[in-house]
């Protein structure tokens, strides 16, 4: 077997693996050094260890220069050395950062607020409830990036209040699954800063490029909501007074202020000074770390218990992306010094594919990906892959990230293995039903693939931001 299709093997088995349920971080690194171990074996250097014995060496001088020479392997140097490399990147830096912030605000019952808030704010909009419950996900998805806890938080908070008004099962289950999504693509996202670290496309640049997109994804929803609310009234009735009373504009504002503008005003300067240059993007998120505190603070929800559970929660998902960094690097050195992306890249290119056929067939296989898979394992493991092809096809990283950001929105909502719906389903009432929901968010999985069209028709989207604070 050459080593190419030894490569091919490894990567087939890596995929064969992940499907048994092996967790998939060590099942990178495990493949990395089994498959490395060969792929660097040098057999003078692990004898030359065993040539350093004499007649009167001692079994423990036997034993111990033995344990050397199997260990006398360059892949444990390489795997050490990505170690190194995944702690030492400044950019991964601002994960743990951003993570900690978003958890301190989801444990700060900011949500409860706003969503009322906007509830009463919007009552006269068609579909008041359903435009209310998606601001406030895009909000708090935007401050926390994290998916599972945006979807259960929303739906232990909006998701009843929206049944008691009559809406429709599958239209408000949908809601609060797309909603919860918009935390990966629009900025301070941790995905952008994992494809960052991936690519080495500029975080800054990147952030600016995803505000439009994520704004205009955000835009598509809102308008399925009123549009449907308006076409079809029955399945989000208009509020009674006893559902959603009035209040006067006074009372208002100040419900307006003490619970919009604070998380408004957080997740704006964290993005303002990054964007302005005033911070680079560890200390914003250093900045929204300590405003995380101070929310919590001000709402009085700081507690010894919440912010241990902060730390803790920070801290797992940081290693888990770490370690995701480290499997990767050592899996992928070695799958390319068996000359496995040659094979791709020669693969593809023999079918003579035009650049938008590229970007197709890269997308497409992602979307797949995204049901056995997450966001993080297919930054991290697969899509730098399709970076080195990136060149060939002249197709700007910034432009096929901010693509992939999108996509990814899918990998959360497309049956059978949304995510999103089964967060939702475990805490929702026991008559939604799994395929409600489902069938609820079918529209909005419809809405990322037009604005992916639209992105891909009028690059200026993405492009117009970083050009205009950075220059081309």
């Amino acid at each position: 077997m050459t080593d190419p299709q030894l490569a091919l093997m490894m990567l087939g088995l890596f995929i064969f693996l992940v499907f048994l349920g092996f967790p998939i971080a060590f099942t990178l690194m495990a493949m990395g050094i089994g498959f490395g171990y060969y792929a660097y074996f040098d057999a003078g250097r692990m004898w030359r260890s065993l040539f350093r014995l004499d007649e009167t060496a001692s079994t423990w001088d036997t034993i111990s220069l033995s344990v050397e020479g199997f260990f006398n392997n360059r892949i444990f140097d390489l795997f050490i050395n990505q170690t190194f490399t995944v702690m030492s990147n400044e950019v991964l830096t601002a994960v743990p950062l951003f993570l900690f912030m978003g958890y301190v605000v989801e444990r700060a019952n900011i949500v409860d607020r706003l969503f009322t808030t906007l509830n009463i704010a919007s009552k006269n909009v068609p579909g008041s409830m359903g435009v209310a419950a998606l601001i406030t996900c895009a909000l708090f998805a935007t401050a926390t990036g994290i998916v599972g806890a945006v979807v259960t938080l929303m739906g232990l908070l909006a998701l009843p209040a929206m049944l008691k008004a009559r809406y429709d099962n599958s239209f408000a289950a949908g809601i609060i699954c797309a909603g919860g999504t918009l935390g990966i693509l629009i900025p301070p996202s941790i995905m952008l800063i994992v494809y960052a670290a991936s690519s080495g496309v500029s975080i800054v640049r990147l952030y600016a490029g995803a505000l439009l997109p994520g704004f205009l994804l955000v835009g598509l929803y809102l308008v399925y909501i009123v549009t449907r609310s308006i076409l079809q009234p029955s399945v989000a009735p208009k509020p009674t007074r006893e559902e959603v009373p009035d209040v006067p504009i006074g009372p208002l504002l100040v419900m307006i202020f003490t619970s919009f503008f604070p998380l408004a005003v957080l997740i704006l300067s964290v993005l303002g000074s990054i964007l302005f240059g005033l911070a680079t993007p560890t200390e914003a998120a250093a900045i929204g770390a300590l405003g995380g505190l101070i929310l919590a603070v001000a709402y009085r929800a700081l507690s010894f218990q919440r912010l241990r559970e902060s730390v803790y929660l920070t801290m797992r998902t940081t290693a888990m992306v770490c370690w995701l960094f480290v499997g990767s690097y050592t899996f992928s050195s070695v799958f390319s010094y068996l000359g496995g992306e040659q094979v791709i890249g020669e693969f593809v290119m023999s079918l003579d594919l035009t650049p938008l056929q590229f970007l197709i067939l890269a997308q497409v296989i992602i979307f797949l990906l995204g049901w056995p898979l997450e966001w993080s394992e297919i930054i991290i493991i697969f899509v730098p892959i399709f970076l080195p092809l990136l060149a060939i096809f002249d197709i700007d990283p910034l432009f096929f990230g901010i693509l992939v950001a999108l996509n990814l929105q899918t990998s959360f909502l497309t049956p059978p293995m949304a995510m999103s719906a089964y967060y939702l389903k475990g805490i929702a009432p026991p008559e939604v039903q799994l395929t409600q929901i489902f069938k609820g968010v079918m529209p909005f999985l419809g809405m990322v693939f037009v604005a992916m069209a639209i992105v891909y028709v009028f690059p200026a989207i993405v492009y117009f931001l970083p050009n205009a604070f950075y220059g081309q």
